[in-house]
């Protein structure tokens, strides 16, 4: 019986070894690739972490400079930013920032540059890039830039934009005296404006101007 289970066993190690003399190196070329990749997932995580952590920390020197209306802090902060976090949503929420605060010191040309840098290298996967783009147009038809504008407008693609994408196309058409074609871009965006949202009359008073009745106007009328 001994005998017997020596011999299974012996059979069952040559298996074994004919399995791993075929499989072996093999198995042993994925196992090591697993590893790699586990081990170069977790490093870029640790990376990603210690990364924003640092921009954070960077951020903090600038919202400081920010409160404080301290334009040239708050755009050496925001630079540093953008040259060393290029990535993270620190940049290009400084990137914003300290574009309204150029606008709100007059410096038309440090705006229009902070928010061109967000616009084309503002972090993913949030609407940096597209709130970037509309800021940037309405500077932009302020500066009878209008091809510029039009291609600011055309670079926007987060659906919760389209509202306000129309509207300022609409301002940019009224401006090159294409009334007809500014009215439906008013009445697109007055579409697609949730009616709880306050900017509605705003874009109501465009339509006025252009003899497009408000709803109040129509109500009335059909009374």
């Amino acid at each position: 019986m001994a005998a017997h289970l020596d011999l299974e066993e012996q059979e069952q190690l040559e298996q074994v070894k004919a399995f791993w003399k075929r499989w072996g190196n093999l198995i042993t070329w994925l196992i090591t690739i697993a590893l790699a990749a586990f081990a170069a997932w977790q490093g870029w995580n640790w990376y990603q972490r210690d990364q924003a952590a640092k921009a954070a920390a960077m951020y903090e020197e600038f919202d400081r400079a920010l409160n404080a209306q301290d334009l040239d802090k708050a755009a050496v902060a925001a630079a540093d930013l953008k040259s060393r976090f290029a990535g993270t949503a620190y940049a290009a929420q400084a990137g914003l920032q300290v574009a309204k605060l150029q606008l709100d010191k007059d410096k038309l040309d440090d705006a229009r540059q902070s928010l061109a840098w967000v616009a084309e290298h503002g972090a993913e996967g949030a609407p940096y890039r597209d709130l970037a783009r509309l800021r940037l147009a309405g500077l932009q038809i302020d500066a009878k830039a209008y091809d510029d504008a039009a291609k600011s407008l055309d670079a926007v693609k987060a659906p919760e934009f389209a509202g306000l994408v129309a509207d300022r196309r609409g301002d940019l058409l009224l401006l090159q005296d294409k009334r007809d074609a500014a009215k439906a871009e008013y009445q697109k965006a007055l579409a697609a404006i949730d009616k709880t949202q306050d900017y509605r009359r705003i874009v109501e008073a465009k339509l006025a101007t252009l003899g497009v009745p408000t709803a109040i106007e129509a109500a009335g009328a059909a009374q």
